[in-house]
This record gives C-alpha cells, sequence and structure tokens, in this order.
C-alpha cells in the first residue's frame, strides 16, 4: 500500500528518515510531504510514532481530468463502500492548483456529489457531510490535471499531541520543534537547555525522545479507528511494543523563562507529558544563566519582534549571542527565528542555516558554534 505523510516545510529529510527507522519502504520527499509504501500495520505505527508528520493520507485512487465533469465521472467510479456506510458522515478538504477550477470549494462540492450520487444509486441513502467531527475525512488534492484522492488517517493534525493544554501567547508547533530536536544532530548524551522555554514544548519533545515516548501516546483519537476495516487488536499490539520501549532520560534536560507564569504552563505540560523526572524548569533571565555542560545544546526560540518595539527586539537579539559567547563556550546553539533584521545583532556567524516554516511565517534556523578560544585553537 502507498501512503503520504505531510509534514512542515524543511523537514521532509527529517521526516524520511524517521519512516526509514520505522520500516516503511520505497520513501521519497517531495514538497512539504514524503510518499512512502507499508501495510497496514505501518500506518498505525507511523500515526503512533512519527515526531515530524502533520498527517498521513491514504491515496485511493488518482486520475487525470480536462474538465470539470471528468472529476465528478472519476469520483463517481470509486467504490466509496469500501470505505464508509450510508449512515457515516464525511467532509472534503480540497487542495486545488488547477486551471480547471477558479473556486477550491466548488472541487470539493463536485466530489461531495460524485460520493452521494454513488450511494444513492446502489442502497437509496446517502451519507451526510460533517465539517466538524467527520467519521471519515476525505484529501481532495488537483495539480493541474492530476486528481489524487486520499483517505486521512490522522484528521486531528498529529502535531496536536495532547500534551500541552496550557500556552503562552506564541507557542511553537510540536511538530516543528521536534524536526528542529531532530535536524540538529542531538544526541541524549549531551545536556539540553531551552532559556525562553515558553509553555515548554522544545523540553517536551526533547524528553519524549530521550524517553522514546511516542508522541501520540497521549491523544485519544486517530482517524483510522472509524475506518471499516480498523484493526483494533493489532493497533493495541502496536500501542503495546511500542510502550514497552519507554525508559528513564539518559540526560538532563533544561527549560527557564522570564515570566513566572509562562514557567508554571510550562510545569504543568510537563507534568502532563510524564516528563516532571526528565525536565529541570526555572524562571530566569537567560542573561543570567551558564551552561553545565561545555558540549552540551541551546535551543532558542525567542520573540520574533510583533509584539515588541524594534529597538527592544534588537538589544535582546544583541544579548543572546553575548550571552552565548560568554557564558555557553563550548556548547552547539540553534536559533530559529523570522526576524532576519535582528539577527545582526546577534553578532555570531552561523555554521549552517535552514529555512523552516512557523506556521505562516517564513523563518531562519541558524547553528552557532560556541568554540571554546578561537577555531583555530579548537582543530588544534
Amino acid at each position: 500500500m502507498r501512503f503520504v505523510a505531510k509534514t512542515l516545510y524543511g523537514l521532509e529529510k527529517v521526516l524520511s528518515e524517521e519512516l526509514i527507522s520505522l520500516g516503511a519502504a520505497n520513501v521519497q520527499t517531495a514538497n512539504r510531504a514524503v510518499l512512502f509504501e507499508g501495510d497496514m500495520s505501518l500506518l498505525y505505527r507511523v500515526n503512533y510514532c512519527a515526531r515530524t508528520a502533520l498527517s498521513v493520507l491514504m491515496p485511493i485512487d488518482d486520475f487525470r481530468i480536462r474538465s470539470k465533469d471528468d472529476l465528478y465521472k472519476g469520483g463517481s467510479k470509486i467504490e466509496w463502500d469500501r470505505f464508509m456506510d450510508p449512515d457515516d458522515t464525511f467532509s472534503i478538504v480540497p487542495v486545488i492548483n488547477s486551471p480547471h477550477f477558479g473556486h477550491t470549494g466548488y472541487a470539493g462540492l463536485i466530489l461531495k456529489d460524485a460520493i452521494a450520487d454513488s450511494f444513492r444509486n446502489k442502497t437509496g441513502r446517502r451519507p451526510s457531510v460533517d465539517t466538524t467531527n467527520p467519521r471519515i475525512l476525505i484529501n481532495l488534492h488537483i495539480s493541474n490535471d492530476l486528481v489524487t484522492i486520499s483517505i486521512d488517517s490522522s484528521v486531528v493534525p498529529l502535531f496536536k499531541r495532547g500534551y500541552r493544554q496550557e500556552q503562552s501567547m506564541a507557542p511553537l508547533n510540536e511538530v516543528l520543534a521536534a524536526g528542529i530536536i531532530l535536524l540538529s544532530g542531538w544526541k541524549v548524551s549531551a545536556t539540553l537547555t531551552d532559556p525562553m522555554c515558553g509553555s515548554g514544548t522544545i523540553p517536551i519533545e526533547a524528553g519524549l525522545i530521550a524517553c522514546k515516548i511516542p508522541p501520540g501516546k497521549f491523544r485519544q483519537f486517530f482517524g483510522f479507528q472509524r475506518w471499516k476495516d480498523f484493526n483494533e487488536d493489532l493497533f493495541e499490539k502496536i500501542k503495546l511494543e511500542c510502550n514497552s520501549q519507554i525508559g528513564l532520560s539518559p540526560v538532563k534536560i533544561f527549560g527557564s523563562d522570564i515570566s513566572e507564569q509562562t514557567i508554571q504552563y510550562a510545569k504543568a505540560n510537563v507534568a502532563r507529558a510524564g516528563l516532571s523526572d526528565a525536565i529541570s524548569l526555572e524562571m530566569s533571565d537567560f542573561k543570567n544563566l551558564r551552561s553545565i555542560d561545555d558540549r552540551g545544546y541551546v535551543f532558542l526560540n525567542p520573540p520574533y519582534g510583533q509584539r515588541i518595539q524594534p529597538e527592544e527586539i534588537d538589544l535582546l537579539y544583541s544579548m543572546i549571542g553575548t550571552t552565548l559567547k560568554h557564558n555557553f563556550t563550548g556548547t552547539t546553539a540553534w536559533l530559529i527565528t523570522s526576524n532576519k533584521e535582528s539577527l545582526k545583532h546577534v553578532g555570531l556567524k552561523p555554521k549552517e542555516k535552514h529555512i523552516l516554516f512557523n506556521g505562516a511565517l517564513e523563518c531562519v534556523l541558524l547553528k552557532y558554534e560556541m568554540y571554546q578560544g578561537t577555531k583555530k585553537q579548537e582543530k588544534s
């Protein structure tokens, strides 16, 4: 069977490596997605274990069209009763980039009619549309004249882990946080510090990795659990197998923030994730912190400047550079921001640069190696 795992821009390679480690075959990266093959067991496992997937789609048909009518004809030929019954509810998510459709919603309406008419012709009854809580979520993708129709096996996006119920003003997407950590090459032999942790997303995702806790462990629901062929025994077996790997963190993980209220949010989320023993949180200003591990990792997601005056944000970024240079010698620092203008105030030369997206914001993820002494001394 073939599947498509959707992800955030810039995390395609990270996700492909995850999928291979989970047993996927014929893995191919695309734009914001990774294509792979496997069986139903793998579909369950990817939903439960993949840290950088947003959702997992199961394509059920693809065909080419020359007009709007061809979409209706193609949709009508699919054996929809394999996936749902007349009493079920469904919803369609259209993703359209085609000259045949000037309005995205119109393509979705055509497919909806094809599904309804298909059932009405066979049974005299038809499933209803429910955009709030559908039993089956259908993804309609049209690129020029190529139509791909898929069933969404996740429904609720996989970044909604379930542990984060308290959050600060601009929380980091959980998939993005996990992707940054995996992209960094952090190993659980090095301490990890997030000195601007907000509601705790980066420390928690690091804790899940360190303790081998599947990110799906806290979720109440996956879309495939409503499918006609859902194998509950198989899914329970996969969960038991994955959960049996959970252990104690071999490394110290630290989070801090200048706001006491934010730290309270983070502590509540950490406790909900079962990571209170793995993650240490405190209220502190970053400039007052010092590294306890000269081979540790520091992750920074500072304010981007949407709610702060330009001169204040420039001073903040200058402080970040100074503190890293003087207080975190020997560490590897990763900083993500959409405020590229203020980055020059950091005053450090990045070793690596990656383009990522935090919601609609294009961000840059930078790696800084805080050498002890000069690069020349480090190499010698």
